[in-house]
């Protein structure tokens, strides 16, 4: 892999090397790789700035929307050296990628441990790679059940208690209604069976250090099994609708916000899309009174409580020749009362707990405790170097929803992604 990534590198280490090797007048100038976002990223970027009182300057650098895009440009431009990324966000499933051949600069204990005081669990075990801390946990996103005030209601479900797979699908049917998720081949179809799985006991994979061909999987297992099993049931009772096959997160929010929603597993920007909806005249209020939210639903009655784990980590490039200055703007951005800055203008919840005592947080997002208490018991996806090759299998034998088989499906993935990272298949 690390070859792969030198070779496709290479074209960029000049390009790179000019900028970051020029004379700087004044003080330094750091490059901070955002993800897209609505502007938030920039205004902390300027805030710390002006915090840092001449000590240096941060300047964002837009990376491409996709996930995956981000990855790969990174990748690259690390592999080939580049000393012009001072800092990155970046995608908590594709850390152990660049934490693993030495592409991030190492975490100074005193930062890690100030940065993660008061942190939620989900984005500590985010952040790290081999049990250390190799990023900083900036915003963490999590999962929560939404679901139709009058639809749970008229099925007789209590959502106070915490509900399973099974009894939303049924409520749906009851109801004729139907139940939104993410079966669009893409990374939202991993998440949703990384999490079946965690919540049935296993995981996906079960020695993530381990080096490629060496990686041992746990779908083939009672948990594989149970997971492909709430996928099956979803796509063969209907409740998931024809758009099932090509449905992401807008496109799952569209159809609960429908005559047809019941519940939908998705993120919190949904609140925050729904009422600016509402105040735009595109919904009516009564839309927005008859959302209530929970916690992510179970496999089983005896399940664990795994909701997926999303956001944003920050990590400082190996390469960067303001390691120390990097570190300091990056105490600055993840500051508790900057995250409830972010939270509430952005929608991006906070890492931090404090974050959500801020009242601009609370009116904003009122299911604030319920995603606090959701981000403790989140659960990331594969934290390997090999996250690539494990996501893009699942996607490839998991797909489309109405393939899924509870006997055939687990034990073809697993065959298919270890022939994948021996290098026998190609993905």
């Amino acid at each position: 892999m690390r070859r792969r990534m030198l070779a496709a590198g290479a074209a960029l280490a000049v390009a790179a090397g000019v900028s970051a090797c020029a004379a700087e007048a004044g003080p330094p100038t750091l490059n901070w790789y955002i993800n897209p976002d609505a502007g938030g990223q920039a205004t902390l970027a300027q805030t710390c700035t002006d915090e840092a009182d001449g000590a240096y300057t941060i300047e964002t650098v837009l990376l491409p929307r996709e996930a995956a895009s981000q990855r790969e440009q990174l990748a690259r431009r690390l592999a080939a050296k580049d000393s012009s990324i001072d800092i990155m966000s970046l995608d908590p499933p594709f850390i152990p990628e660049l934490a693993e051949p030495g592409f991030l600069a190492p975490v100074p204990d005193d930062v890690a441990q100030r940065t993660t005081e008061g942190v939620v669990q989900g984005a500590i075990d985010g952040a790290s790679w081999r049990d250390e801390l190799v990023t900083v946990p900036f915003w963490a996103n999590t999962q929560l059940l939404w679901y139709r005030k009058s639809v749970a209601e008229a099925a007789g479900l209590d959502m106070t208690q915490p509900v399973t797979w099974q009894q939303l699908v049924d409520a749906a049917a009851s109801q004729d209604k139907l139940l939104a998720v993410q079966g669009q081949k893409g990374e939202s179809l991993t998440v949703w069976i990384n999490a079946l799985i965690h919540s049935a006991g296993g995981q996906i994979v079960t020695n993530p250090e381990a080096p490629a061909r060496d990686i041992k999987l746990g779908l083939d297992t009672d948990a594989g099994r149970a997971a492909a099993d709430v996928i099956a049931e979803i796509a063969s009772s209907g409740v998931g609708g024809p758009s099932l096959p090509t449905e992401n997160e807008p496109a799952s929010l569209s159809l609960f916000q429908g005559d047809d929603g019941s519940f939908m597993v998705n993120w919190p920007f949904v609140w925050s899309s729904t009422a600016t909806g509402v105040k735009d005249g595109t919904f009516d209020q009564a839309l927005l009174d008859d959302i209530g939210w929970t916690t992510y639903p179970l496999v089983g009655e005896d399940g664990d409580l795994t909701p997926p784990y999303g956001g944003i980590n920050l990590g400082v490039g190996a390469f960067s020749p303001n390691p120390e200055l990097a570190y300091q703007a990056v105490e600055c951005i993840v500051r508790p009362e900057h995250q409830a800055q972010y939270f509430a203008t952005d929608g991006n919840p906070a890492a931090a707990t404090a974050a959500y005592e801020d009242p601009a947080v609370q009116e904003a997002y009122p299911m604030y405790a319920t995603i606090r208490d959701s981000l403790e018991k989140a659960v990331p996806r594969p934290q390997t170097p090999f996250y690539n090759e494990v996501s893009t299998g699942l996607q490839s034998t998991w797909y489309p929803p109405s393939d899924v088989d509870p006997d055939r499906t687990p034990p073809e993935s697993s065959q298919f992604i270890t022939s994948v990272l021996r290098g026998e298949s190609l993905l």
